[in-house]
C-alpha cells in the first residue's frame, strides 16, 4: 500500500530511528517500522530520494511511502511494516499547516509519565493511538544532573515531565531557538513492566 505522510517525528531509539508521522488525506498515524515486531529503522531505511540526491527524512516533509501490511501491537497499534522501496519527497509543510494535524485527547494516556504494560495487556488501558500532535503550555527543556533530556510542560491542565529524544534538542537550547509548544509525543515500548510516554519532536 501506497500512502503520502507528513513526518512529526525521526527521533533516537537505540542509536536509530523512529519515524512517524500522518497520513495527509485521512490525518492517521503512522509509524514505519521494520518488522512486525515494531523495530526501529537504520539511516538507510529513513532517507528519501528528490531531484538532489537521497537524505534522512526530517519534521514537517510529506514523504511518499510504500508499506507491505499494517502490523499492530496492542501498545502501538499504529504500526506499518516498510517494503524495500524508496522514500520520495513530495514537498513540505510550514509552520502554520502544523495546527491542521494537532490531536486534542483529554490527556496524554493519563496524568502519569508511564502506563503499566500489564494494564494495556488487559485491556484496562485501551490505547486506540500511540502518537499524538499537541500544543502545550509553559513548555520548558532541561537537563538533569546525568544530562538526561527532559521537557515540562502543561496539557489541559496537567502537569507532564517527560524523557525528549528529539534529535534537534541540544540545538534548540545552545541556539537558544524560540518554540511554538507543538510537540509530538510517543508511547514507547515496554520497558521493566510499563510504556514510557517520551516526548519525539519539539516544534
Amino acid at each position: 500500500m501506497r500512502k503520502t505522510i507528513v513526518v512529526l517525528a525521526n527521533s533516537v531509539k537505540h542509536n536509530k530511528h523512529c519515524v512517524a508521522g500522518k497520513c495527509i488525506n485521512t490525518k492517521e498515524w503512522i509509524r514505519p517500522v521494520s518488522d512486525s515486531f515494531g523495530k526501529e529503522l537504520t539511516n538507510q531505511q529513513t532517507t528519501y530520494s528528490n531531484k538532489y540526491g537521497q537524505y534522512i527524512v526530517k519534521p514537517k516533509q510529506k514523504i511518499e511511502m510504500n508499506f507491505q501490511s499494517q502490523v499492530p501491537l496492542i501498545h502501538q497499534p499504529d504500526n506499518y511494516l516498510i517494503d524495500n522501496n524508496q522514500w520520495i519527497q513530495r514537498y513540505k509543510i510550514d509552520d502554520a499547516e502544523l495546527y491542521e494535524y494537532l490531536d486534542t485527547p483529554t490527556s496524554l494516556w493519563g496524568n502519569y509519565n508511564r502506563i503499566p504494560y500489564a494494564d494495556i495487556i488487559n485491556k484496562q488501558i485501551v490505547i486506540s493511538q500511540s502518537l499524538y500532535l499537541v500544543k502545550s503550555e509553559n513548555l520548558t527543556l532541561y537537563y538533569t544532573k546525568d544530562q538526561k533530556r527532559r521537557a515540562k510542560f502543561n496539557y489541559n491542565s496537567i502537569g507532564y515531565d517527560l524523557p525528549a529524544t528529539d534529535p534537534e534538542f541540544d540545538k534548540i537550547i545552545s541556539d537558544g531557538k524560540s518554540i511554538s509548544g507543538i510537540i509530538c509525543i510517543s508511547l514507547g515500548e515496554e520497558y521493566n513492566g510499563f510504556c514510557y510516554k517520551i516526548v519525539a519532536t519539539i516544534f
